[in-house]
């Protein structure tokens, strides 16, 4: 492995006094003698508090315990939509329309353990459904909005929902496969269809409901459920290389982590504004959009839109954002806009930037202290996980290219392919004890592939990393994407992120391509930046150049231009689909890759 910078003194010191989050005073404070078990009144329990059996509710926690104290009328959610139209609401507000909700659903015939899906863009109703679902104690999901007929029915069908709450044109996708989900008995839409000739009937009525209309009627009073702490909460389900799509389940108590990590590692307080850019058709955007920072009573902001440089940087000026949680996809465009552009915007509210969705490579931080003054915080975890795992705190130095360190409760660990842990220093599979709280409790409807997840007492991740001497973990790749040629191994990551350090680059993808005498050679598919023109010559002096920066078996031996990289939605680039095409393979699940 090439060496790693570890002198950062200029990022601290360029970054600033750091504001400690609440309670300990750095990182290994907080660790020392850690149990979730000492935490747990940092929620609020229908009961004693016990993480085994008690009763909690994660949409309580996230909205009526604020409105029923003197956070009522302050702001949780700033609504800014695409046309610039705004509309924000305050904690009793989001409370009394998640019981509305709460209410409607029980009127429809939703119980307890009911799937309801949540088919939506970026409107506030994704919040006022999903809280008033989780009231209510049954299981919501959310889709991507760009989501197909086929991506639509495996999940619907797989799950056997029974709810489905969407708009009049998605609700076009889901008609082309309703035949196909038996199980849904009602679908209802947030805006209402046209009258036709007939006095009070409406175009395409058949099944289904219509929220404005359901809203008016229900009360805004409902005795939330007490849900146990095992009870599930929310389903998502993440893409197979080869398979369906898996259905991952999650439980109330997994509100415990979301709420510490917010206020711990976000360092959420009163007086912030928080803007995550994440979809909540993705992980993040339930924990780090709703969940958590609700949870510790943080102002939300929530913005419907495509991704655009100078819009974005509207938002954090306009908004005056403290906090902001992004994706290194995102980073990377803002970075190809130019630093000018970030200069012509106020954006002195900001006081921590994070990351989250796949590795951030160094020259991204490096960028980040150079347009906002601070480093981006790189955060690691998965669907899975529910809430972040390993993580940079705002309290401890960054290390470039570093996931960061395990956060208190969660025991990390590298191992080889028997399960004996390695080393520092030593490349191998990145492993966690089980029994974090917002851990997974199933696959849904598929006992065998939940059971895989551990081996040995150990989670298995699927992901390949190394551990330094102080505990920082760095990620080497996929298990599937670490590159074997000539007898040696090589993340894709640490290649990609030599690459994008050359001014010519604007994002890269890096493959193992078959090869008769290495095994593999490295392939890299390169996304230019704007000014730059393909050519023979500047493949070989980008190869030249990654050469300088890594041994001489890391180069890439073949580059491609290619004008984008197959991304998920989240920003992950998805590098099964670069081997698959340049193999003439089978994509496997497409049903997340971006537009």
């Amino acid at each position: 492995m090439a060496e790693v910078e570890h002198n950062f003194e200029e990022v601290k010191k360029n970054a600033g006094a750091f504001k400690l989050p609440a309670n300990f005073k750095d990182y290994g404070e907080a660790g020392k003698g850690f149990k979730w078990e000492d935490h747990l009144k940092e929620v609020e329990w229908f009961g004693a508090p016990d993480l085994k059996n008690g009763s909690i509710n994660a949409a309580y926690n996230a909205v009526d315990r604020h409105a029923k104290g003197w956070r009522a009328n302050k702001i949780a959610l700033y609504y800014e939509a695409a046309d610039g139209r705004v509309e924000k609401y305050s904690y009793a507000e989001l409370s009394a329309l998640s019981n509305k909700f709460a209410n409607v659903l029980h009127k429809l015939g939703i119980r307890k353990g009911d799937r309801v899906f949540i088919f939506l863009p970026r409107v506030p109703q994704v919040y006022v459904c999903f809280l008033g679902a989780l009231k209510l104690g049954a299981i919501a999901s959310t889709l991507f909005s760009a989501f197909g007929p086929e991506a639509l029915r495996d999940r619907l069908a797989n799950s056997e929902a029974k709810m489905l709450v969407t708009t009049l044109d998605l609700k076009k996708r889901v008609d082309e496969v309703r035949a196909e989900l038996p199980a849904l008995s009602c679908v209802m839409t947030i805006d209402k269809p046209k009258p036709v000739a007939q006095e009070g009937s409406y175009e395409d009525s058949e099944g289904q409901v219509s929220y404005e209309d359901e809203m008016a009627s229900a009360s805004s009073e409902f005795s939330i459920a007490k849900t146990g702490v095992n009870d599930p909460s929310f389903l998502l389900y993440t893409s197979g290389s080869t398979g369906k799509p898996k259905g991952v389940v999650h439980r109330h108590g997994g509100i415990v982590q979301q709420h510490l990590t917010s206020k711990w590692v976000l360092d959420l307080h009163d007086e912030d504004v928080y803007w995550c850019t994440a979809d909540h058709g993705w992980v993040t955007g339930i924990a780090y959009n709703l969940l958590g920072p609700l949870s510790v009573g943080a102002t939300c902001v929530f913005y419907d839109g495509r991704f655009d440089a100078e819009t974005w940087y509207k938002i954090i000026e306009k908004y005056r954002v403290t906090v902001w949680y992004t994706a290194p996809t995102a980073i990377r465009m803002l970075m190809k806009s130019g630093d000018e552009l970030a200069r012509e915007r106020d954006l002195s509210s900001l006081r921590h930037i994070y990351s989250v969705g796949e590795p951030l490579n160094p020259e991204a931080i490096r960028w980040g202290m150079k347009a906002f003054g601070l480093p981006f915080h790189d955060t690691w975890w998965q669907t899975e996980g529910g809430a972040m795992l390993i993580t940079n705190f705002p309290s401890v130095p960054v290390r470039l290219g570093s996931m960061g360190l395990p956060f208190p409760g969660v025991q990390a660990g590298i191992v080889d392919d028997e399960g004996n842990e390695l080393q520092p220093y030593k490349e191998g599979n990145l492993v966690l004890r089980p029994g974090w709280p917002a851990m997974m409790t199933s696959i849904w409807g598929d006992q065998a592939r939940f059971d895989a997840y551990f081996k040995n007492g150990w989670y298995l991740t699927g992901d390949k990393a190394m551990r330094d001497k102080d505990g920082y973990y760095w990620f080497i790749g996929r298990a599937d994407d670490v590159i074997k040629t000539a007898g040696e191994r090589v993340g894709p990551f640490e290649v990609e992120s030599a690459l994008v350090e050359h001014p010519a680059v604007a994002e890269a993808g890096v493959i193992g391509k078959p090869d008769a005498l290495r095994g593999e050679i490295i392939k890299a598919f390169i996304v230019l930046r704007a000014g730059f023109k393909a050519s023979d010559e500047l493949k070989e002096e980008i190869s030249k150049f990654v050469k300088t920066r890594l041994s001489a078996h890391e180069y890439p031996r073949e580059i491609e231009f290619t004008e984008k990289l197959p991304k998920t939605r989240s920003g992950k680039i998805m590098r099964r689909v670069l081997r698959a095409k340049e193999m003439g393979l089978p994509t496997g699940d497409l049903s997340t890759l971006e537009d």
